[in-house]
């Protein structure tokens, strides 16, 4: 057996897909077995590999065992002369695993080879070639030197930035995203250590393949995508602590007790510094967009009160300033409370979200009106005003947050991305379809041939070989490439080409029912897919019924008298009720199904999709579908009426 290549896989099950058709097609030729070890993913991952991938030797893992102990179950297992260790968040060139293999075979003394690694949108990614975090590599890196100065011989180590990405070069430290190790290299130096859950462990590997007499290579001469931050959200906080405790597993097991406790001091101090950073950015991110709307709001609404004072009363003190205050504080809550229910806090910024946002919020306002004391009473006059004011500032600070995050403007708040497909005309057909029934936010411009038999098409914009030049007449801001039609190799050489930070790439495997990519090393992947793109998926729309669930257990309270007297169990009711309200269970859940798993994460439910239909027979097959519509177009209305068809039955 030539090559053994082992994915450990966590909960990335479209990512894995993609990287397996890739793997097979690099397969190609070469004896080679693929294993996949699976840490108790529970998004269908290994039933996905069962049934796309027979030939995959899978490893079902009943626990999250970590990425050394699983790939370690792996590797000892594996017959091959040489072992891959690739991430599942990977794409790679059809003749990568040929390169690689030759090029270990002509150079004997290499023990680990790893390659040049671009991100989602065609960025080299930096960690493809590391030098040892030694103590004074380490303080470079921490207090901001290497970044600086990327490709200073002194300061620049971490990443060796002063080093050719273009050639190959011997380094220290390879990634564990693509590491090819001889079989001779893993007796000698050991397997991977488990003291590692999670990072460290590749850079303790090679270390130990060093001092195990071979030499780790950077390899230029093929390339691959690492959706990097999509197994893991590296910007968390719980990344920093994972990350930094493993570099000080590292630092007590390789250095001296010196050295050692010097490095440990260091990374302490980075923990808490990278922590406080992550806290304060996120809190930041998510806080910027409501603290402008709540200051602008008040600031406006002050500037109306005024101005109508002026026009109506020829005076600024018509008002009480007690009740002004309050009034414009509760009126800004209430429009921004709109705003949040309506998903302009989301990822809907939208023109439209916005108008339904302020115009819930003065809905709400209209019955603060009518019941709040007659102080406390404005003109109606500034209401409407202030609502017309509202919808202005809100949308302006939507523009202005998607211009800081794009650095473009875009009056349609980027709701819909100029969109073109790269394949042939069956492919694309197919990919067309696949995008208006995962309802993405495309505007949809045509398509780019492979060869020029479609050039009759009404939707066709060329041919691929002027692919850079479509983008740049059409303004296009994401492509999609049809991996059918179009190998890896040719669809990374175009990314590279293309090269603009406002295009965004994706791929569609054949026969996949996804679309999946990222336009940043920082962002996780994302995903079209018809499967999955389900309004429950979504943490508003969690959010929106954690809050029904609360809102409907108050209000049944008040009518728990009449209710009580047509429910079947009243002990039941109470016990739902308390379960409810604590968060144990939710009033409607999705039907005891096999496939359950399959869909976004709900509590138990009271009831069920099942319940609407009034005790009538449900099969196995009937129930998955209505879990899978319940999901996928969730609303609170849909909860509401279930709840009224079933009152029978909320004590069950």
């Amino acid at each position: 057996m030539q090559l053994s290549v082992v994915v450990v896989n966590y909960n990335v099950r479209y990512f894995l897909e993609q990287a397996l058709y890739s793997i097979r097609k690099a397969c190609e030729g070469i004896e080679a077995e693929i294993f996949v070890v699976d840490n108790h993913s529970a998004d269908g991952s290994c039933e996905m590999v069962r049934h796309r991938f027979p030939e995959v030797i899978l490893l079902d893992n009943k626990e999250n065992y970590g990425f050394s102990k699983a790939n370690n179950q792996a590797i000892r297992l594996a017959k091959g002369k040489y072992i891959l260790l690739i991430n599942p968040d990977t794409v790679v060139e059809e003749d990568c695993f040929k390169k690689v293999i030759d090029f270990m075979e002509a150079t004997p003394d290499a023990g680990a080879v790893g390659v040049k690694m671009i991100d989602g949108a065609g960025k080299f990614l930096p960690e493809s070639k590391r030098g040892l975090p030694t103590p004074e590599v380490a303080f470079y890196k921490i207090f901001g030197l290497a970044a600086l100065f990327p490709k200073s011989k002194r300061f620049g180590k971490y990443h060796l930035g002063f080093l050719d990405k273009n050639k190959t070069h011997e380094v220290e430290i390879l990634a564990g995203a693509f590491m090819m190790i001889s079989k001779e290299a893993f007796e000698k130096a050991g397997l991977l250590d488990e003291d590692y859950f999670m990072y460290g462990e590749d850079i303790d590997l090679s270390f130990r393949i060093s001092k195990a007499g071979f030499k780790n290579y950077y390899f230029s001469d093929t390339t691959i995508i690492h959706y990097k931050g999509e197994s893991t959200k590296r910007t968390s906080v719980n990344y920093v602590f994972t990350f930094y405790r493993a570099m000080i597993i590292f630092a007590k097991k390789h250095y001296s007790q010196k050295h050692a406790r010097i490095f440990s001091t260091l990374i302490h101090f980075a923990i808490y510094i990278r922590a406080i950073a992550a806290i304060g950015i996120r809190f930041f991110k998510q806080a910027l967009l409501p603290g402008l709307d709540f200051i602008f709001f008040i600031l406006a609404f002050l500037i109306i009160k005024n101005v109508w004072s002026e026009y109506k009363f020829e005076t600024r003190e018509a008002y009480p300033e007690n009740s002004v205050w309050v009034n414009s504080i509760v009126y800004s809550v209430l429009w921004m409370s709109g705003l949040f229910l309506a998903g302009s806090y989301h990822k809907r910024k939208t023109f439209l979200s916005v108008v339904k946002g302020i115009a819930i919020g003065t809905l709400a306002i209209a019955v603060f009106y009518a019941f709040v004391d007659e102080a406390y009473r404005f003109s109606r006059a500034l209401i409407v005003l202030g609502t017309f004011a509202s919808i202005f500032i809100a949308y302006l600070n939507r523009l202005f947050i998607y211009f800081l995050s794009n650095k473009k403007l875009s009056f349609s708040l980027g709701s819909e991305l100029k969109t073109i497909i790269v394949g042939n005309k069956d492919e694309v057909s197919r990919v067309q379809d696949l995008l208006v029934k995962s309802k993405s936010r495309t505007e949809y411009i045509g398509f780019v041939g492979v060869n020029d038999s479609e050039t009759e098409d009404d939707h066709y914009i060329g041919n691929v070989n002027q692919l850079a030049d479509i983008v740049e007449l059409f303004g296009v801001e994401e492509i999609i490439f049809c991996s059918k039609d179009l190998s890896a190799a040719r669809i990374i050489e175009w990314m590279g080409i293309i090269g603009k930070p406002d295009v965004m790439f994706k791929i569609v495997p054949e026969e996949s029912l996804f679309i999946i990519g990222s336009n940043s090393k920082n962002a996780p992947g994302d995903f079209y897919t018809i499967e999955f793109n389900l309004s429950l998926s979504k943490p508003f729309e969690q959010q929106k019924k954690r809050l029904f669930d609360i809102g409907f257990a108050l209000i049944l309270l008040p009518f728990l008298p009449i209710i009580l007297l047509f429910v079947k169990n009243r002990t039941g009711l109470f016990s739902n009720w308390f379960r409810v309200l604590s968060g144990d269970l939710t009033w409607v859940g999705y039907a005891k199904t096999e496939n359950n798993k399959l869909l976004p994460g709900l509590r138990e439910g009271v009831l069920s999709p099942v319940d609407k239909n009034q005790g009538k027979f449900i099969n196995e097959v009937t129930a998955q579908k209505l879990n899978f519509l319940y999901a996928k177009d969730y609303s609170v209305e849909k909860d509401f009426i279930i709840l009224v068809k079933s009152l029978r039955s909320l004590g069950n």
